[in-house]
């Protein structure tokens, strides 16, 4: 078998973050199955055997990093890796289970919205002594640390990211001598031109279906999704500000007509597979898509512009930073257990597992090193992370209220004309606070 190169350059780096990755659903990963490979003792030392479970498919060839890293940490530890892989279409039935049978792995990849769940439950050590110790706390993409840290606990390392940025038709863009928006009117005033100069094409679809598109204007406007008082969280999705942003967005489509009917129940990967078929002039989605498009047709390369998402006024208005963490399950070897998750998360294979996945690093610095490279379908996406990343109400209740579609189905009444905004925000408020126990 092959191994991974061991050192990888940012040059490198900044190219491969383009390919690699199968869609991953970013904050709604309902995950884990069954065994991959276990350890065939090639690797193996004379000191422990580590457990670890890591996710199939979102590196699609990760045979070569995973004995690369077993490699590694036998040389530097003795201690030996049984790495299972395991799908993450039933990866949460999977912990759940384990949890309930005492089998949990020293160490395994969780989804960032799992981390306040498994650590409520006690399945999941603090790492933040060994983060703050190791100096490593300053150098973590902020979005990632959030999303692992309750009360000052931190249940996951950073591993990897995503985050979904403006997408547009730069060809589209250049033959009419139009340039990509830089404030919510722009993007406006931007999608009203294309709908005169391309009247075949959809300037910016609306997606009911899809929470991720909405909450940047949530964001951008000043509005949080919810908010922590003490020990109670409250949905503040219907304040006046909040409200602001979800109406600008939905007015694209209710009063500027810039979406299109079919779009009210649209999911991201509708939205995106229209913007692949040439109908979509511009779009909301993911830095792991754009090697979707390449792959399958290279001449994309020279169609696609991505640029952050514009601020109201000025600057960005913040997206979700989605992705994965390592957390140790307790681990009986917790020393062992914190080097491998230091061993993966930081440096080296670090940038090797982005460079393979086509996902960003969660560490800023080789994070940085990829923007400064400029690649245009790159670091635009990494921009966007290092500058304007925002994570989800950091509470296992907040799971409950995605897997009710809470935010879908109030978007879906907007975009229908079922409801006002404000009236549609007000139920959505009263949904999540329900289900956070208020």
């Amino acid at each position: 078998m092959r191994h991974s190169p061991r050192g990888h350059g940012p040059h490198s780096l900044a190219r491969r973050l383009t390919a690699g990755a199968a869609v991953l659903s970013l904050g709604l990963l309902t995950a884990c199955g069954d065994d991959g490979g276990g350890d065939d003792g090639d690797n193996a030392g004379d000191g422990p055997t580590l457990e670890v479970w890591i996710m199939e498919g979102t590196n699609p060839d990760a045979e070569p990093y995973v004995e690369d890293l077993k490699a590694a940490f036998t040389e530097q530890t003795g201690a030996t890796l049984d790495v299972q892989f395991i799908q993450w279409a039933d990866a949460h039935d999977r912990f759940t289970t384990a949890m309930a049978g005492g089998e949990l792995p020293d160490v395994a990849e969780i989804g960032t919205t799992w981390a306040p769940e498994f650590g409520a439950a006690g399945a999941l050590a603090d790492l933040s002594e060994n983060i703050e110790g190791d100096g490593l706390g300053d150098d973590l993409v902020p979005g990632l640390y959030e999303a692992a840290t309750v009360d000052g606990a931190v249940y996951g390392m950073p591993w990897y990211a995503g985050i979904r940025s403006l997408m547009y038709r730069s060809d589209v863009f250049a033959e009419h001598n139009l340039q990509p928006p830089t404030t919510w009117e722009e993007l406006r005033d931007v999608a009203l031109q294309l709908r005169e100069l391309e009247p075949e094409m959809i300037p910016f679809p609306v997606s009911g279906g899809s929470e991720y598109g909405l909450y940047p204007f949530v964001w951008g406007a000043g509005g949080e999704i919810a908010e922590q008082d003490g020990d109670q969280w409250r949905s503040t999705i219907n304040s006046p500000v909040a409200v602001a942003g979800i109406e600008f967005y939905t007015s694209l489509a209710t009063e500027d007509g810039l979406s299109v009917a079919a779009a009210e129940t649209w999911l991201e990967t509708d939205q995106l597979e229209s913007f692949q078929n040439g109908e979509a002039a511009m779009v909301i989605n993911g830095n792991w898509t754009v090697n979707t498009l390449v792959a399958e047709d290279p001449s994309w390369a020279d169609r696609i512009g991505v640029v952050p998402i514009p601020g109201q006024e000025s600057g960005f208005s913040p997206s979700f930073v989605g992705g994965s963490l390592l957390g140790d399950f307790n681990s009986d070897e917790p020393e062992l257990a914190w080097e491998l998750i230091k061993m993966m998360s930081t440096g080296e294979h670090a940038a090797a597992w982005a460079e393979q996945s086509g996902y960003f690093p969660g560490q800023q610095s080789l994070l940085e090193e990829v923007q400064q490279q400029d690649d245009p379908l790159v670091a635009p996406f990494a921009q966007q992370m290092l500058e304007a990343g925002a994570s989800l109400p950091v509470t296992e209740l907040y799971g409950a209220v995605q897997g009710e579609q809470v935010v879908q189905g109030m978007l879906q009444s907007i975009l229908s004309g079922d409801q006002s905004p404000q009236d549609a925000a007000d139920d959505a408020a009263a949904a999540m606070d329900e289900t956070f126990g208020g």
